[in-house]
């Protein structure tokens, strides 16, 4: 029966395409975000412990979305402090070095490294060395964000 009602679909489709009419999308249209039009120079979340750059860039898409996909770059010395999670979380290292927390186990990240968070962890990372450190953190909305 699904094949019966997607053989249909894909006739209706292509009919609309040989009237040259658009067929009727149900998905909001991409959001294309540049990152000097999301830029927030603050102190990082969890501690206010330093000082960053963020770049919220799904913050631009509107609602209803399903994911977060934000950039922080931490200052020397900075650091987003332990909190608690109530989703999975990942923090991808672009530049810099960091240490990473999760439930009071610590790991070194350098570029191109990256740290899946689970759920019900108390987790945080701090900038270590010589340069800012760069990281993309993606997590799915919860209601309570």
């Amino acid at each position: 029966m699904k094949r019966c009602a997607l053989i249909l679909l894909a006739a209706q489709l292509g009919a609309c395409a040989a009237n040259g009419a658009q067929p009727v999308s149900t998905v909001p249209p991409m959001v294309v975000v540049s990152e000097s039009d999301v830029k927030v120079r603050e102190a990082p979340p969890h501690g206010a412990i330093g000082m960053s750059t963020a770049y919220r860039i799904s913050d631009a898409a509107p609602q209803p979305r399903t994911m977060e996909f934000r950039r922080r770059v931490l200052d020397p010395g900075a650091a987003v402090g332990e909190h608690p999670i109530s989703h999975d979380e990942v923090y991808y290292v672009t530049s810099g070095k960091g240490v990473v927390m999760s439930d009071g186990v610590e790991a070194e990240l350098s570029p191109g490294m990256a740290a899946y968070l689970y759920e019900g962890a108390v987790v945080g990372i701090r900038q270590v060395g010589p340069e800012p450190l760069s990281i993309i953190i993606s997590y799915p909305v919860s209601p309570k964000d």
